[in-house]
């Protein structure tokens, strides 16, 4: 009972559903999430954390920068189930649409530039 748990409270947060709707196509990076969702990095990283913690993302650090991800087909159960209500409800919203238009200008500009810059603010 605790996974169902941790992951409905994990989907109760409009920015953390977002976050999961970003990473429906590729792995990020968290300077990419930060900028997309427009939070700062410490409120981004709590949510991503809470995401962690329900199985719902994979996090990889690699020198300084985090990369999340949607969890690979090992993923138990629940946790398919609750991604695939998530992608199936929220693809055609207008956040969604909104933020994948923001994530390609996110992704065209060069990723150390864009987490350098996230260092400064």
């Amino acid at each position: 009972m605790q996974d169902i748990l941790a992951i409905t409270k994990a989907l109760a947060d409009e920015n953390r559903l977002r976050a999961l709707m970003m990473l429906r196509e590729q792995e990020l990076c968290a300077c990419q999430v930060i900028e997309v969702l427009g939070l700062a990095p410490s409120t981004v990283s709590k949510h991503m954390t809470i995401l962690r913690q329900a199985g719902l993302v994979q996090a990889r650090k690699e020198g300084r920068w985090m990369y999340y991800r949607l969890p690979q087909r090992s993923a138990a159960k629940p946790v398919k189930e609750a991604l695939s209500f998530v992608k199936a409800n929220l693809a055609e919203s207008v956040q969604a649409k909104q933020d994948d238009k923001k994530l390609q200008r996110v992704l065209s500009v060069d990723r150390e530039l864009l987490c350098k810059n996230q260092i400064k603010k």
